[in-house]
Protein backbone atom coordinates (compact mmCIF):
# COMPACT_ATOMS: atom_id res chain seq x y z
CA UNK A 1 0.00 0.00 0.00
CA UNK A 2 1.36 3.44 -0.96
CA UNK A 3 2.47 6.05 1.54
CA UNK A 4 -0.01 8.58 0.19
CA UNK A 5 -2.90 6.21 0.93
CA UNK A 6 -1.59 5.67 4.46
CA UNK A 7 -1.17 9.41 4.89
CA UNK A 8 -4.81 10.00 3.90
CA UNK A 9 -5.89 7.39 6.46
CA UNK A 10 -3.78 9.06 9.14
CA UNK A 11 -5.29 12.48 8.39
CA UNK A 12 -8.81 11.09 8.64
CA UNK A 13 -7.91 9.30 11.86
CA UNK A 14 -6.56 12.50 13.36
CA UNK A 15 -9.98 14.10 12.91
CA UNK A 16 -12.19 11.13 13.78
CA UNK A 17 -10.14 9.25 16.37
CA UNK A 18 -10.72 6.10 14.29
CA UNK A 19 -8.00 4.34 12.30
CA UNK A 20 -9.33 1.50 10.18
CA UNK A 21 -7.23 -0.32 7.64
CA UNK A 22 -8.51 -3.84 7.01
CA UNK A 23 -7.69 -6.45 4.40
CA UNK A 24 -4.71 -4.60 2.94
CA UNK A 25 -2.08 -7.31 3.40
CA UNK A 26 -0.20 -5.30 6.04
CA UNK A 27 2.61 -7.34 7.55
CA UNK A 28 3.34 -4.94 10.40
CA UNK A 29 1.63 -2.47 12.67
CA UNK A 30 1.95 0.97 10.98
CA UNK A 31 4.67 2.80 12.92
CA UNK A 32 3.25 6.14 11.71
CA UNK A 33 0.33 5.66 14.06
CA UNK A 34 2.69 6.79 16.84
CA UNK A 35 1.89 10.37 15.81
CA UNK A 36 -1.71 9.81 16.90
CA UNK A 37 -1.24 8.27 20.33
CA UNK A 38 -3.38 10.93 21.98
CA UNK A 39 -6.02 11.07 19.20
CA UNK A 40 -6.97 7.49 18.63
CA UNK A 41 -9.95 5.89 20.36
CA UNK A 42 -10.36 3.02 17.85
CA UNK A 43 -7.87 0.97 15.84
CA UNK A 44 -9.03 -1.75 13.45
CA UNK A 45 -6.36 -3.66 11.55
CA UNK A 46 -8.33 -6.86 10.98
CA UNK A 47 -7.76 -9.21 8.04
CA UNK A 48 -4.10 -8.40 7.52
CA UNK A 49 -0.91 -10.41 7.99
CA UNK A 50 0.49 -8.75 11.08
CA UNK A 51 2.73 -11.10 13.07
CA UNK A 52 3.80 -8.77 15.86
CA UNK A 53 2.12 -6.08 17.90
CA UNK A 54 4.94 -3.66 18.84
CA UNK A 55 5.49 -2.39 22.41
CA UNK A 56 4.47 1.11 21.22
CA UNK A 57 0.83 -0.08 21.46
CA UNK A 58 1.15 0.79 25.15
CA UNK A 59 1.36 4.50 24.29
CA UNK A 60 -2.21 4.73 22.95
CA UNK A 61 -3.54 5.63 26.38
CA UNK A 62 -6.97 6.80 25.16
CA UNK A 63 -7.68 3.71 23.08
CA UNK A 64 -11.12 2.22 23.74
CA UNK A 65 -11.32 -0.38 21.01
CA UNK A 66 -8.68 -2.52 19.30
CA UNK A 67 -9.46 -5.07 16.59
CA UNK A 68 -6.84 -7.35 15.08
CA UNK A 69 -9.02 -10.22 13.91
CA UNK A 70 -7.57 -12.63 11.36
CA UNK A 71 -3.90 -11.71 11.55
CA UNK A 72 -0.88 -13.88 12.41
CA UNK A 73 -0.21 -12.88 16.00
CA UNK A 74 1.45 -15.55 18.12
CA UNK A 75 1.88 -13.41 21.25
CA UNK A 76 0.86 -10.07 22.72
CA UNK A 77 3.28 -7.58 24.27
CA UNK A 78 3.04 -6.79 28.01
CA UNK A 79 2.75 -3.11 27.00
CA UNK A 80 -0.78 -3.80 25.73
CA UNK A 81 -1.79 -4.12 29.38
CA UNK A 82 -1.16 -0.40 29.97
CA UNK A 83 -4.32 0.54 28.07
CA UNK A 84 -6.48 1.41 31.07
CA UNK A 85 -9.32 2.82 28.95
CA UNK A 86 -9.71 -0.11 26.58
CA UNK A 87 -13.21 -1.56 26.60
CA UNK A 88 -13.23 -3.81 23.53
CA UNK A 89 -10.52 -6.16 22.31
CA UNK A 90 -11.07 -8.41 19.29
CA UNK A 91 -8.32 -10.90 18.48
CA UNK A 92 -10.25 -13.69 16.73
CA UNK A 93 -8.45 -15.89 14.23
CA UNK A 94 -4.83 -15.52 15.36
CA UNK A 95 -2.31 -18.00 16.78
CA UNK A 96 -2.30 -16.91 20.41
CA UNK A 97 -1.43 -19.53 23.02
CA UNK A 98 -1.61 -17.31 26.10
CA UNK A 99 -2.25 -13.80 27.34
CA UNK A 100 0.35 -11.46 28.88
CA UNK A 101 0.82 -11.89 32.64
CA UNK A 102 -0.40 -8.34 33.33
CA UNK A 103 -3.58 -8.72 31.27
CA UNK A 104 -5.65 -8.18 34.44
CA UNK A 105 -4.57 -4.52 34.37
CA UNK A 106 -6.97 -3.82 31.48
CA UNK A 107 -9.45 -2.63 34.08
CA UNK A 108 -12.03 -1.11 31.71
CA UNK A 109 -12.34 -4.18 29.47
CA UNK A 110 -15.95 -5.17 28.73
CA UNK A 111 -15.73 -7.35 25.62
CA UNK A 112 -12.96 -9.81 24.82
CA UNK A 113 -13.01 -12.02 21.70
CA UNK A 114 -10.34 -14.68 21.30
CA UNK A 115 -12.22 -17.12 19.10
CA UNK A 116 -10.10 -19.28 16.79
CA UNK A 117 -6.77 -19.13 18.63
CA UNK A 118 -4.65 -21.82 20.33
CA UNK A 119 -5.48 -21.29 23.99
CA UNK A 120 -5.37 -24.46 26.07
CA UNK A 121 -7.07 -23.15 29.18
CA UNK A 122 -9.31 -20.32 30.36
CA UNK A 123 -6.73 -17.61 31.14
CA UNK A 124 -6.54 -16.97 34.90
CA UNK A 125 -5.81 -13.27 34.18
CA UNK A 126 -9.48 -12.77 33.24
CA UNK A 127 -10.64 -13.33 36.81
CA UNK A 128 -9.50 -9.92 37.98
CA UNK A 129 -11.41 -7.93 35.37
CA UNK A 130 -14.38 -6.37 37.11
CA UNK A 131 -16.25 -4.91 34.11
CA UNK A 132 -16.00 -7.86 31.77
CA UNK A 133 -19.35 -8.61 30.13
CA UNK A 134 -18.67 -10.95 27.23
CA UNK A 135 -15.79 -13.39 26.80
CA UNK A 136 -15.55 -15.43 23.61
CA UNK A 137 -13.05 -18.30 23.82
CA UNK A 138 -14.75 -20.50 21.23
CA UNK A 139 -12.74 -22.54 18.69
CA UNK A 140 -9.61 -22.91 20.82
CA UNK A 141 -7.94 -26.01 22.29
CA UNK A 142 -9.25 -25.67 25.83
CA UNK A 143 -9.51 -29.01 27.62
CA UNK A 144 -10.53 -28.04 31.11
CA UNK A 145 -12.03 -25.09 32.94
CA UNK A 146 -9.97 -24.37 36.10
CA UNK A 147 -11.08 -23.30 39.60
CA UNK A 148 -10.10 -19.67 38.96
CA UNK A 149 -13.14 -19.40 36.66
CA UNK A 150 -15.24 -18.90 39.80
CA UNK A 151 -13.98 -15.33 40.07
CA UNK A 152 -14.83 -14.46 36.47
CA UNK A 153 -17.16 -11.44 36.37
CA UNK A 154 -18.46 -12.00 32.83
CA UNK A 155 -22.17 -12.15 32.00
CA UNK A 156 -21.58 -14.39 28.98
CA UNK A 157 -18.85 -16.99 28.49
CA UNK A 158 -18.58 -18.73 25.12
CA UNK A 159 -16.57 -21.96 25.15
CA UNK A 160 -18.14 -23.58 22.08
CA UNK A 161 -16.00 -25.83 19.88
CA UNK A 162 -13.18 -26.62 22.27
CA UNK A 163 -12.07 -29.98 23.69
CA UNK A 164 -13.46 -29.49 27.18
CA UNK A 165 -13.95 -32.66 29.18
CA UNK A 166 -13.70 -31.18 32.69
CA UNK A 167 -15.25 -28.13 34.32
CA UNK A 168 -14.57 -26.85 37.81
CA UNK A 169 -17.62 -26.67 40.09
CA UNK A 170 -16.45 -23.13 40.87
CA UNK A 171 -18.12 -21.98 37.66
CA UNK A 172 -21.42 -21.98 39.57
CA UNK A 173 -20.01 -19.23 41.81
CA UNK A 174 -19.52 -16.73 38.99
CA UNK A 175 -21.42 -13.73 40.39
CA UNK A 176 -22.79 -12.37 37.09
CA UNK A 177 -22.65 -15.31 34.69
CA UNK A 178 -25.99 -15.68 32.91
CA UNK A 179 -25.03 -17.32 29.60
CA UNK A 180 -22.70 -20.30 29.38
CA UNK A 181 -22.03 -21.80 25.95
CA UNK A 182 -20.38 -25.23 25.87
CA UNK A 183 -21.58 -26.59 22.52
CA UNK A 184 -19.46 -29.12 20.62
CA UNK A 185 -17.06 -30.14 23.36
CA UNK A 186 -16.11 -33.51 24.87
CA UNK A 187 -18.26 -33.45 27.99
CA UNK A 188 -19.75 -36.55 29.55
CA UNK A 189 -22.91 -35.78 31.48
CA UNK A 190 -21.21 -36.85 34.74
CA UNK A 191 -18.58 -34.14 34.17
CA UNK A 192 -21.11 -31.32 34.04
CA UNK A 193 -21.28 -29.87 37.59
CA UNK A 194 -24.91 -30.18 38.76
CA UNK A 195 -24.42 -26.98 40.75
CA UNK A 196 -24.61 -25.11 37.42
CA UNK A 197 -28.26 -26.15 37.37
CA UNK A 198 -29.10 -25.95 41.06
CA UNK A 199 -26.93 -23.18 42.53
CA UNK A 200 -25.82 -20.71 39.87
CA UNK A 201 -27.05 -17.53 38.20
CA UNK A 202 -26.86 -19.19 34.77
CA UNK A 203 -30.14 -18.87 32.90
CA UNK A 204 -28.96 -20.08 29.49
CA UNK A 205 -26.84 -23.22 29.29
CA UNK A 206 -26.03 -24.34 25.74
CA UNK A 207 -24.60 -27.88 25.68
CA UNK A 208 -25.62 -29.37 22.32
CA UNK A 209 -23.02 -31.54 20.59
CA UNK A 210 -21.34 -33.14 23.60
CA UNK A 211 -21.08 -36.81 24.61
CA UNK A 212 -24.60 -37.08 26.02
CA UNK A 213 -28.18 -36.69 24.87
CA UNK A 214 -29.80 -33.39 25.81
CA UNK A 215 -32.84 -35.18 27.21
CA UNK A 216 -30.60 -36.80 29.84
CA UNK A 217 -29.83 -33.31 31.14
CA UNK A 218 -33.49 -32.95 32.08
CA UNK A 219 -33.19 -35.90 34.47
CA UNK A 220 -30.50 -34.21 36.55
CA UNK A 221 -31.22 -32.86 40.00
CA UNK A 222 -31.48 -29.09 39.85
CA UNK A 223 -32.82 -29.01 36.29
CA UNK A 224 -36.16 -27.60 37.53
CA UNK A 225 -34.38 -24.74 39.26
CA UNK A 226 -32.43 -24.02 36.09
CA UNK A 227 -35.67 -23.99 34.06
CA UNK A 228 -37.18 -21.47 36.46
CA UNK A 229 -34.30 -19.07 35.77
CA UNK A 230 -34.44 -19.83 32.06
CA UNK A 231 -38.17 -19.07 31.87
CA UNK A 232 -37.92 -15.95 34.04
CA UNK A 233 -35.22 -14.57 31.76
CA UNK A 234 -37.20 -15.40 28.64
CA UNK A 235 -40.21 -13.52 30.01
CA UNK A 236 -38.05 -10.52 30.79
CA UNK A 237 -36.89 -10.26 27.19
CA UNK A 238 -40.14 -11.27 25.52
Amino acid sequence: MGNSALKAHLETAQKTGVFQLTGKGLTEFPEDLQKLTSNLRTIDLSNNKIELLPPLIGKFSFLKSLALNNNKLTALPEELCKLKKMETLHLNGNHLRQLPAAFGQLVALKTLSLSGNQLRTVPTQLSGLRHLDVVDLSKNQIQNVPDTVGELQAIELNLNQNQISQISMQISHCPRLKVLRLEENCLELSMLPQSILSDSQISLLAVEGNLFEIKKLRELEGYDKYMERFTATKKKFA
